[in-house]
């Protein structure tokens, strides 16, 4: 699968990384097609404290279970891709990249 990120970057979903992100995080079956969504057009986009090369896009929906942020996480390398993604009240530390006006 293949998304764009807010500067239209290609961003894979590898299927094998999908069914591995459903297997941890069941919930995000249902909400599949609002990774796309995160990636273009994000509230928040965060470096991670960790590593350099991985930044934190987070979307946040009140209508998922009364108001959470969807968090997709995504490895920045020569050919972009979802490390993860997952429901979340928490944002984490770590630079901010940008941030919705």
């Amino acid at each position: 699968m293949k998304f764009y990120d807010r500067d239209g970057k290609t961003v894979e979903l590898p299927r094998g990384r999908w069914k591995h992100i459903v297997a941890q995080h069941p919930e995000m079956e249902r909400y599949h097609d609002r990774i796309g969504d995160a990636l273009r057009e994000p509230d928040l986009i965060k470096q991670s404290r960790r590593a350099p090369d991985v930044w934190l896009y987070y979307r946040f929906y009140s209508s998922i279970f009364g108001g959470k942020f969807l968090l997709v996480v995504v490895k920045r390398s020569l050919r972009p891709f979802v490390l993860t993604c997952y429901i979340t009240d928490e944002i984490k530390k770590g630079e901010i990249v940008w941030q919705k006006g």
